[in-house]
């Protein structure tokens, strides 16, 4: 069968007990457009289940208000007891409310994806506490055992469309897994032409997968008074991050190296930024578009620009590729800095799987992170806009 009527099958015609398909092709979507130059290998593609299972955290976050959960599936009785409609949902409850604790602040629908972007940074990462990563740990674990479900009954029968998941020591020479992944990780293999129609059809992917998690929802008892209705389920699908995740190691980092003579041009005015403080760190692909904290994705930038007309917006292809020499730039002085250049190198590693020639380093990321950013703009039909 084609891929994409697959992934339209699986989408509109699948018996559904839970939204659970719904959110494996939705998170293996995040994944195909999350790494962007793993399709120029040709190779079928490992993710390991525990990266599925952190978008898993984002997606499921609004669903596990404790004050106002929202159910995921029918609530089937064993003997007396009421069974969960997600088998994960009292760890994402109690996750949920460890970290209010740990930010000391009320948490939004959108602050999974937050969460879980955090967690992939390491310095980022060591800001909380030994308990809360446990905890966070066991979740992931509990969610990917939930993954194996839609992966074996996604399609007719079962292990139709996606082979039994398997450790990725085991894997055939055929396959190449995303960055970070480790020997003894449980990976789902997607073919390579999959692979492909999920690229070119993300948007499409990613509209179906919430339109049809709002009905499904909707559709859902939730033993209240109140009926939960699509258009809420839409909004906290599509609710997006801000920013109010400080960046204060970066800027610190940044004052440091204007104290010392350094100076950053905008890549988008080209205006020489030379005082500490008297710049926005700008994330070249917005939080609200796609939530990287990585180093590689932040750059000094006009603040009268990047606050008045860049905002969450992309930019054009034209500005892409006038920019990219002061990326480039901006990723040399970077590399000048001991500690922003383990730091970079690391980031990129989490991102970038063909970037590894220290000789070429700036140039070649500032090119990668110019080809991504056009890809993102187009695969999301994202605003953009122009330097002029």
């Amino acid at each position: 069968m084609d891929s994409g009527k697959v992934i339209s099958t699986i989408l509109r015609h699948d018996k559904k007990v839970t939204s659970y398909k719904l959110a494996l092709l939705r998170s293996i979507n995040d994944v195909v457009l999350a790494f962007p130059d793993l399709r120029s290998f040709k190779k079928d593609v490992a993710i390991p289940l525990r990266v599925l299972a952190e978008s898993w955290v984002a997606y499921y976050w609004p669903f596990v208000d404790e004050v106002s959960p929202i159910w995921q599936g029918q609530r089937a009785k064993l003997g007396s007891n009421l069974r969960n409609d997600m088998s994960f949902r009292p760890h994402l409850t109690q996750l949920r409310k460890l970290w209010e604790q740990e930010i000391q602040a009320k948490s939004r629908p959108a602050d999974g994806f937050v969460l879980i972007n955090d967690l992939r940074i390491p310095r980022k990462r060591d800001t909380y506490s030994n308990e809360f990563l446990e905890f966070y740990q066991l979740t992931i674990r509990h969610i990917a055992q939930a993954i194996e479900y839609p992966v074996q009954y996604a399609g007719p029968g079962e292990w139709s469309v996606f082979d039994r998941p398997k450790m990725c020591k085991n894997l055939q020479g055929t396959t190449i897994a995303i960055p970070g992944t480790l020997p003894q990780d449980k990976c789902i293999v997607i073919p390579y032409d999959l692979w492909q129609v999920f690229h070119s059809l993300s948007l499409w992917v990613e509209a179906l997968c919430i339109h049809e998690w709002c009905l499904f929802s909707e559709a859902i008892s939730q033993n209240t008074d109140r009926p939960v209705s699509r258009g809420h389920i839409y909004e906290l699908l599509t609710d997006r991050p801000d920013n109010r995740r400080p960046l204060t190691w970066e800027r610190n980092q940044i004052d440091v190296l204007l104290m010392e003579g350094q100076y950053f041009i905008c890549p988008w005015t080209r205006k020489e930024l030379i005082k500490p403080q008297a710049y926005n760190l700008d994330h070249i692909i917005p939080i609200a578009v796609y939530p990287v904290n990585e180093l590689w994705n932040l750059v000094p930038s006009d603040p009268k620009f990047n606050c008045h007309k860049k905002k969450d917006y992309l930019p054009t292809d034209d500005c892409l590729q006038r920019a990219r020499p002061y990326l480039e730039r901006t990723y040399s002085i970077y590399t000048q800095c001991q500690v922003l250049e383990s730091v970079l190198r690391q980031d990129v590693e989490l991102r970038f799987s063909r970037l590894n020639d220290s000789q070429i380093y700036p140039e070649a990321l500032s090119y990668s992170v110019v080809d991504w950013i056009a890809q993102v703009a187009e695969c999301r039909n994202i605003s953009r806009f122009n330097c002029n």
